[in-house]
């Protein structure tokens, strides 16, 4: 594939006038008002300067174009002009391409390339400044005590601030481009000596084999083409916005890939437990973060089965023991007691969706009506009970509290079937629904990982370290789920 691609690269040529008019075509150049080109005469050639306005920093061409100037001056007699180009480039970052392909590639990626009139070679040199925003915390993983720094839609921005906290030389940041039209830069990030090969090559040839004309959603496109998730709606891979939990991820054994354009890394392989675990755990003293892990684990958990299991108590009071028959609603109006779940829960989600696209200032203003007004006045019509109302709530609060955004509506799903189940066959609905979830689960797999692990299959020592926080000092290995080159995180102490 890769020598059938070289084959059909268009390459320079040692006549200025066609390349000329080459690029011009290529990059409608007079037609596109952001692609320009500044011509110059150094050393009696005519040198051609290619640029995406927007894309760089004009300050850095502005010096470049001053040290050829100042070649043209002072080194009239050079016999060698490609070698006296390149010694002038004050640059850190220079190479040289016969693709004209390449060129215009990178150029429109930001950086420039110096065409100059007899040479067959292009220099292209990187000068690019996306705009954006600068390092924030990220909004839905904010920490109590912690780094306030996130990742940017900036993939240089990105891998900078991920090296800044690995001075490791075996960080390996492979770039690649994917997409037919858009060309978007991906980063596959990994340490050499502790990361799998095997699962590297995997991914990389996954990322190379997608043909696609650009990657307008970024790493969820990437995501669907390298997990294959079909109608499973559990996430497969983990996403964040924070530095400090991609590298230490790295630092396990996981790879990262990072989009350019994408403020998120995908983080792989990863498990479903991987996607309950927050950092303000790693922020406090293990006990606290184990209590804080154990809140977190019992809030998703009482979710999950609160509501399909209110409604089969209240569908069968028998199944009451006498100390708690107070459960259940002391009036029933005309509506199904699963429709005003369901109609409450589709109302939560509304309610979410809706604060999503509402202004910051507006979105207080929108939870008053929605409690004040909506949820009040449809007790008071009598269309809704007042526990449907509140467990509907507890329900909403321990899903909004699941770290990952996508298990949480993942989680929504799954708890829906199970209402509808309940509905149906009530004791029998329960049990067969909640097993056939849990088989489900056990039998997905992503990159030949089990989702389940290392419950299923069980690891007691692994399975400790997610139900209790342990002391970073006490964690000698890096997990076997990701089969790192390098199994020991760190000595015991005293030697």
């Amino acid at each position: 594939m890769s020598q059938e691609k070289e084959n059909h690269e268009e390459h320079f040529s040692r006549d200025y006038t066609k390349n000329e008019t080459r690029l011009a075509e290529r990059l409608g150049l007079g037609e596109s008002f952001d692609v320009g080109v500044r011509t110059l005469s150094i050393l009696d050639r005519k040198t051609s300067i290619y640029f995406v306005n927007g894309l760089i920093d004009t300050l850095y061409v502005i010096e470049l174009m001053k040290e050829l100037m100042d070649l043209d001056v002072r080194h009239r007699k050079t016999h060698n002009i490609k070698e006296a180009f390149k010694n002038h480039l004050t640059h850190v970052q220079v190479e040289e391409t016969h693709s004209m392909d390449n060129a215009i590639t990178q150029m429109l990626s930001g950086l420039i390339f110096i065409l100059v009139e007899g040479e067959e070679e292009a220099f292209i040199i990187d000068v690019r400044q996306y705009p954006g925003r600068g390092p924030e915390e990220p909004d839905t993983e904010r920490v109590v005590r912690g780094a306030r720094d996130g990742y940017t839609e900036n993939i240089i921005i990105n891998t900078a601030l991920t090296r800044r906290r690995i001075r490791d030389e075996r960080l390996r940041n492979e770039i690649m481009q994917v997409g037919v039209r858009s060309k978007t830069d991906i980063c596959v990030s990994y340490i050499d000596g502790i990361a799998d090969p095997v699962l590297v090559d995997i991914i990389k040839k996954e990322l190379e084999a997608i043909e696609i004309d650009g990657l307008t959603m970024a790493d969820k496109i990437v995501e669907e083409y390298i997990v294959k998730q079909g109608a499973n709606p559990f996430p497969l891979v983990r996403y964040t916005e924070r530095p400090d939990v991609a590298a230490t991820h790295l630092l396990e054994g996981h790879i990262i890939i990072i989009v350019d354009a994408s403020p998120s890394v995908i983080i792989a392989p990863t498990t479903l437990f991987h996607h309950v675990q927050h950092a303000e755990e790693y922020r406090q003293s293990p006990a606290v973060g184990t209590f804080l892990r154990w809140t977190r684990f019992i809030g998703i958990f009482f979710s999950l089965f609160i509501l399909p299991f209110w409604l089969l108590l209240v569908m069968q009071p028998s199944l009451l023991p006498a100390a708690l028959e107070f459960i259940g609603p002391e009036e029933t109006n005309n509506i199904p007691m699963v429709l005003q779940i369901l109609f409450a829960e589709m109302g939560i989600e509304l309610l979410r969706m809706a604060a999503i696209h509402t202004p910051s200032p507006l979105a207080t203003a929108l939870g008053l009506v929605a409690a004040l007004l909506i949820g009040e006045i449809a007790i008071q019509v009598g269309y809704f009970t007042p526990e449907v109302i509140l467990y509907v709530a507890l329900g909403a609060i321990g899903m909004f509290a699941t770290p990952s955004y996508e298990l949480g509506v993942a989680l929504r799903i799954t708890r829906i079937l199970l209402i509808i189940l309940v509905a149906f066959f009530k004791v029998p609905g329960l049990v067969i629904g909640t097993t056939i979830f849990v088989l489900l689960l056990a039998g997905l797999k992503t990159f030949n990982k089990p989702y389940l692990w290392p419950f299923i299959p069980f690891d007691p020592p692994a399975i400790w370290q997610i139900l209790i926080r342990s002391t970073v000092p006490s964690v000698r290995w890096r997990p076997s789920i990701v089969n790192p080159q390098d199994p020991i995180k760190q000595k015991p102490s005293g030697r």
